[in-house]
């Protein structure tokens, strides 16, 4: 079972609707138990960083999510939720974070005439090889980005994949022990960003129904 963390930041419906539609079970959840005796957690966010850590101390959901990952339990953040893994954010003042994934959350810089921030849009995602989250996807493919931020990792290890933006590489997603993340949406980006889910959820061993024929 993949438990979704539903923190009121995001549109959790449909990253619910994707995992029915890989034939995955999944949960929404509010409740700090449930989030701590979690096999696999994902954690969306949409917003800023400072209302979604807010979002997540409001309902007392931070020091759960800290405790079920450093006992091992798998994490997915998208979008705003992969920025809330890190340890800070530069996101109108200085705001920590989980702390998850060493790091800092930084403005997008636009350098080039066709570049605007907020980035909405697909954007081209190059993939480090060997990445888990993108096993059996094309290095390139083409991913669905909403954000005016970006995280810029303390250990360059951790980001696995990147977007072209402001003359340099900008984190797509994130790797680091049982801590995954993507800046994307998965939900949003047709069938490669449901192959991405699903890559997450074989990486954590849920297993949906059984096939019946």
């Amino acid at each position: 079972m993949i438990t979704i963390v539903d923190s009121g930041i995001a549109n959790v419906g449909s990253v619910l609707a994707a995992f029915g539609r890989i034939r995955v079970p999944a949960q929404l959840t509010r409740a700090a138990g449930e989030v701590i005796d979690a096999s696999a957690l994902v954690l969306p966010g949409v917003g800023s960083f400072r209302d979604g850590m807010d979002s997540l101390r409001k309902h007392s959901l931070v020091e759960p999510i800290r405790r079920a990952v450093a006992r091992g339990t798998p994490i997915l953040g998208i979008c705003l939720g992969l920025q809330l893994l890190a340890d800070v954010s530069e996101e109108f003042g200085e705001h920590e974070g989980l702390g998850l994934v060493p790091g800092r959350v930084v403005h997008l810089e636009a350098k080039h005439e066709a570049e605007r921030v907020p980035n909405i849009g697909w954007c081209d995602v190059r993939v480090r090889a060997g990445t888990r989250l993108f096993d059996r996807t094309d290095t390139g493919s083409p991913f669905y980005f909403v954000h005016s931020y970006h995280m810029r990792c303390a250990n360059g290890g951790d980001s696995v994949a990147s977007i072209e933006f402001g003359g340099g590489r900008v984190t797509a997603a994130v790797e680091r022990g049982n801590v995954f993340g993507v800046q994307f949406h998965p939900e949003k980006s047709q069938d490669v960003g449901l192959a991405v889910l699903d890559n997450y959820v074989r990486i954590v061993g849920v297993a949906g129904p059984p096939c019946v024929g």
